[in-house]
């Protein structure tokens, strides 16, 4: 249900939404700043998005697992 609201949400606000590397966001480039600090460490850090790609394919595997187990049970 969750999914199906956050697609329609997105299909509306088609103009206002844009798909960047790590997920959905209102802006179009992702505005992460890179740099090295003084002792040689690489740092990214990385506006907010709306969503992240890493949530919803965690949510997706969440109910596939759910299927499977659902699934299994009936067959037994």
């Amino acid at each position: 249900m969750k999914t199906i609201l956050i697609l329609l949400t997105a299909l509306l606000l088609q103009g206002c939404l844009y798909f960047n590397d790590r997920g959905v966001s209102h802006r179009y480039y992702n505005g992460c700043k890179e740099y090295y600090d003084s002792m040689g460490i690489y740092h990214k850090e990385c506006d907010e998005n709306l969503l992240e790609y890493k949530t919803v394919t965690d949510g997706v595997k969440k109910g596939v697992n759910k299927s499977v187990e659902t699934s299994k049970s009936l067959f037994e």
